[in-house]
């Protein structure tokens, strides 16, 4: 009995780091949300604004890896990409309280108007549908009035 006991227990134990390893790999890590803001930045330098709006905001692809996915807002706060909320787009956002009670599109604009950088708010989880923290890289797009985002759920 006790064999069988200690057997459960290591199956229990292997079976839950293999899938917390799996849940693990879909998740992006801060390094992957950086170097996606950064590649945007030159997909915007290469393509244009418009065309490059329009490829950060369609499903999958290149700009959708694990749970990392890029947004843009004009620095007034209006959506104009969102790759996995596109209800955003068009919508100003500059006041929306967030669960935690703040302003972060507003936070965000003024990271970016301060040479970038990252902030931690709640959002829902396109993975889960829970609401969980995220880390969000942010940097201004150069000769627009906006700002490029990227994040990760921690």
């Amino acid at each position: 009995m006790k064999k069988l006991l200690r057997q459960a227990i290591a199956l229990f134990i292997l079976l839950a780091a293999i899938t917390g390893a799996a849940y693990a790999q879909e998740r992006g890590t801060q390094a992957d949300a950086k170097k996606m803001v950064q590649e945007a930045l030159v997909h915007i330098k290469e393509v244009g604004l418009t065309k490059a709006f329009e490829d950060f905001g369609a499903p999958g692809g290149k700009w959708h890896y694990k749970d990392v996915s890029v947004f843009c807002y004009k620095m007034d706060g209006t959506c104009v990409c969102n790759g996995d909320h596109p209800a955003l787009v068009g919508k100003n956002l500059i006041d929306f309280k967030y669960p935690d009670g703040q302003t972060h599109i507003k936070k965000m604009a003024e990271i970016a108007a301060h040479g970038g950088g990252w902030d931690e708010y709640p959002w829902p989880s396109p993975q889960s549908k829970k609401v969980e923290s995220k880390q969000t890289f942010i940097a201004k797009i150069p000769g627009y009035d906006g700002f490029i985002g990227a994040g990760i759920y921690k």
